[in-house]
């Protein structure tokens, strides 16, 4: 029987690979990171098997770290998701990204009619959820979901 032939993907150098994204929200994490948009060597895989997940996705970065903000955005809609950090061809470090407890500036309120939507005001949310993460405006009070959850 002839083994299966195997495709590798190359390592990177430098950089980020962001692991255990659900495969759903791959494109979603890519659009956040304003990923379309770069110049950098970007290789992703989605739909791949995963024990925690059933099925992952997985987003490798040349020469790109993240700062808190971003790492926010990612934990918004990929809230189990794995950060490694590549230097040399070696992972120097680990990070699981956590949902924090607050979020300012980058979600958008689910409420048509919150003063966030049509002033000059920066959001803040407290979050309620998060597994699911849901959102609960500081200034209007209402619950955005995941599910209607658009980041800024």
């Amino acid at each position: 029987m002839k083994e299966p032939k195997q495709l590798s993907v190359s390592a990177i150098e430098n950089g980020t690979v962001i692991d255990h994204i659900p495969a759903s929200a791959l494109f979603k994490v890519i659009q956040i990171l304003g990923l379309d948009k770069i110049s950098n060597q970007i290789t992703f895989g989605t739909n791949l098997e995963s024990k925690k997940l059933g099925q992952k996705a997985i987003i490798k970065l040349e020469g790109i770290f993240f700062e808190d903000d971003d790492i926010n955005r990612i934990a918004l809609v990929a809230p189990e998701a794995k950060l490694n950090i590549i230097r040399a061809y070696e992972v120097v470090d680990k990070n699981v990204v956590k949902v924090p407890d607050q979020i300012t500036g980058i979600a958008k309120c689910f409420n048509p009619k919150c003063i966030t939507n049509f002033e000059p005001v920066t959001t803040r949310f407290k979050v309620v959820s998060k597994k699911d993460v849901a959102l609960k405006c500081h200034y209007c009070e209402k619950i955005t979901d995941q599910e209607h959850l658009v980041i800024l």
